[in-house]
């Protein structure tokens, strides 16, 4: 605690304790009011103005502390200054009182709350910014609710104090009049209690609901008012209308359809999206044939004899292909009617925020109306405008797979986790791959360590990393392609045969004619969405790629759900979508898996953590198949076992982190994972290694000692602890 903190808690220490020691909490009774009455009253009258102003900083001072007396200094206000001047006494004063409470506690613990639970804050601030008035002035309206809690918790969050002191003063106007009025006819009160009667809070309770009605009304005229300019249909042909039948369009669909909603899905190319004919699928694919080149290259590993690597690219590729069509029924147009989805192959366009036309693949037009619409269109490579780049017949991870001949040369801008992994399975299949980084490091959201242990696999792969280089024009020189980057203020020449852009992607929304709509992209392309996935109109909805800001496949099925059940319920009950346990995984080898905090992001957010390192080369199943290499990171609170964050970069890094992304979700800490059975030898073992690691950092020290003396005195030590032998020993 620094210095200024330190002095204000002496400070309103000491004022409490004088207020302790003066027996305030004996002075600010009922009894001792009415008992003094008629002398109080004298003196007031003879000095009216010193008085006025004692009673409203005694009454200022009361509320600051949070010491007990409010509710008796509000009837003194009407006893002795009368209605008028009492309930204006007493209004300022309380809420300046509760302003300085408000200020102490935000000065005093916001910091701290804010560095040890960023996230929690974070989220309670956002709702606060949007809603924070309303559920205020709605607790200070029901008097059931003890307003020095609500001066203390209000001053954790985020709330502008001139927001907080405006709302509070407005809301505490009734109860403080209640009071005050109450307080004219004090001699009449025998208990506080009898001030406010039950019906007096039933009527207080109703009045409390006042701010939440009053921000339905506002939420209705807001909506009238967006749907204004457009006509809404007297009926609708479906109750969920899907643009997009990559993997958030399709879960959307299937859930709409589960439940019984009428359910069109609108897809101009190929179902499955880029997951199932660009992504996801045919990379693993690909990756896969290269891991098997790599490991006959290395038998020697396994005692087995090393062999050249032969094969055809173009029977590589024919693989690929194989392996879509076997996973493609599972996204066929065919598979969904039989689910009750129409499907329809061509392209959307936004007329309302109700109705689309409809370009059919064969030509035709229509146009469907839908209750709500979800945005589901996916992305698509992004190509930096670079000098000459266009000129390259660039590859990227949408057209890569129309390869037929493998590129001896492959230059690959980007070192993110696409252009990681095209790079080594393109290495390991033969090609000289030379990747373009303009950051310091490869995989740059991970951990230092993370990178470093990638790019030393790389290098020993034959891969040339050239990190912060910029790639600044593309040139052909005497018939041969050439790149020229800039690095620490000189131009390096890079030949190559093709080049790969492995640059970040941009959402589809060119075609969707948002602008129709007022709806605004983000540089990127994708749209901006509501906690609930919604675009702007509360019935228009987006997921996927579209709408960021992880673009993962299995984050678009986990927004896809959100996005179908507000489009169908939200009339009802709206959920916000939660992203708080994202994993993810980079397939390179060694493989990068990680759930939660990395160790870098605590450290830029100020968050203490604990972190726990297993080396996987200790594992016996990482031994037994000569896999040894990597490690795993856990980040907990420190002392804590609840787990933040954790990585696991090697073998089977994907498998392991499943444990501890279940154990984040479920809130189940390191020593719930270490009592549990692994069976062996298995992979997942070393989640279970990783947390014993955990508790013997973590063991009790003292209690340890205390049980070594135990057992030496049980073997008969009588100099139990000291390490030398007992008497009659040698």
């Amino acid at each position: 605690m620094n210095r200024k903190k330190l002095t204000i808690v002496v400070v309103i220490a000491a004022l409490v304790a004088v207020f302790i020691g003066f027996d305030g909490h004996q002075l600010l009774t009922l009894e001792n009011l009415q008992r003094h009455q008629a002398g109080i009253e004298q003196w007031i009258s003879e000095n009216m103005v010193t008085a006025l102003a004692g009673f409203i900083g005694t009454y200022i001072l009361v509320t600051a502390l949070s010491l007990p007396g409010a509710t008796i200094m509000t009837l003194a206000a009407g006893a002795f200054f009368g209605n008028l001047t009492g309930l204006l006494a007493a209004s300022v004063a309380s809420t300046i009182g509760a302003s300085l409470a408000f200020l102490v506690a935000r000065f005093l613990l916001r910091d701290t709350l804010r560095k040890r639970y960023a996230q929690t804050v974070a989220r309670i601030d956002k709702g606060v910014a949007k809603d924070g008035a309303f559920y205020l002035a709605t607790l200070r309206l029901v008097p059931i609710f003890p307003f020095f809690l609500i001066n203390l918790a209000m001053g954790l969050t985020g709330m502008k104090l001139r927001t907080y002191a405006l709302v509070s003063w407005l809301a505490m106007i009734p109860g403080t009049f209640v009071y005050v009025n109450a307080g004219t006819q004090l001699a009449q009160i025998q208990s506080v209690g009898d001030v406010v009667s039950a019906e007096v809070l039933l009527s207080f309770a109703l009045l409390g609901l006042f701010p939440l009605i009053a921000k339905a009304v506002i939420g209705l005229i807001q909506r009238r008012r967006l749907y204004s300019r457009f006509e809404k249909p007297k009926s609708f042909d479906y109750n969920l209308l899907v643009i997009g039948g990559g993997s958030a369009g399709l879960v959307s669909a299937y859930i709409a359809a589960a439940v019984k909603a009428k359910v069109v899905l609108i897809e101009r190319d190929k179902m499955g999206g880029d997951c199932l004919n660009t992504g996801c699928v045919p990379s693993k694919a690909i990756i896969q044939s290269a891991r098997v080149a790599d490991t006959m290259r290395n038998a020697d590993r396994y005692g087995l004899e090393s062999v050249p690597v032969k094969g055809s690219f173009r029977t590589i590729m024919d693989r690929v292909k194989r392996v879509i069509a076997e996973v493609e029924p599972h996204d066929s147009p065919e598979r969904y009617r039989k689910l009750g989805v129409d499907c329809i192959a061509g392209e959307a366009s936004f007329v309302s925020p109700w109705e689309v036309d409809v370009v059919h693949n064969d030509g035709r037009r229509e146009r469907l109306s839908a209750r709500s619409i979800v945005i589901a269109t996916g992305g698509k490579p992004a190509l930096p405008p670079i000098p000459g780049l266009s000129d390259m017949a660039p590859l990227t991870s949408e057209n890569l797979w129309q390869l037929q001949d493998q590129p001896q040369r492959l230059l690959v801008l980007g070192g993110g986790p696409i252009g990681s992994e095209l790079s080594q399975a393109f290495a390991r299949l033969g090609s000289k791959v030379t990747q373009v980084e303009m950051g310091d490091r490869l995989l740059s959201k991970e951990d230092p360590d993370v990178s470093e242990l990638v790019l030393k696999h790389f290098r020993d792969d034959g891969i040339e990393v050239l990190l912060n280089h910029k790639a600044a024009e593309f040139v052909e020189e005497e018939g041969e392609r050439v790149a020229y980057c800039e690095h620490e203020g000189e131009r390096v020449r890079i030949p190559f045969d093709r080049v790969l852009v492995a640059l970040g992607r941009a959402a589809n929304t060119a075609t969707l004619n948002l602008a129709a709509l007022g709806i605004e992209p983000d540089d990127n392309g994708t749209v901006p969405t509501g906690d609930d996935l919604s675009v702007v109109y509360p019935n228009i909805f987006a997921c996927g790629d579209v709408a960021g800001p992880f673009q993962f496949t299995h984050m678009a099925a986990h927004q896809a759900w959100y996005a179908a059940v507000n489009g169908l319920f939200g009339s009802f009950k709206r959920f916000h979508v939660d992203y708080r346990v994202t994993p993810w995984i980079t397939f390179t080898s060694p493989e990068v898996a990680r759930v939660g905090l990395s160790e870098e992001e605590a450290k830029a957010r100020n968050i203490d953590v604990e972190v726990t390192r297993y080396d996987l080369g200790d594992l016996d199943r990482a031994i037994a198949e000569s896999r040894a290499g990597g490690f795993i990171k856990v980040l907990t609170r420190p002392g804590k076992d609840k787990i933040l964050g954790a990585v696991v970069a090697g073998p089977q890094a994907g498998e392991i982190l499943a444990e501890f992304t279940l154990a984040m979700k479920h809130g189940l800490g390191l020593n719930k994972i270490l009592g549990t059975i692994h069976p062996y030898p298995s992979w997942n073992e070393a989640a279970k290694f990783a947390a014993g690691e955990w508790k013997r950092a973590n063991a009790p020290q003292g209690v340890l000692g205390l049980l070594e003396k135990l057992h030496d005195w049980r073997r008969g030590k009588s100099d139990a602890g000291t390490g030398s032998p007992a008497r009659g020993h040698s």
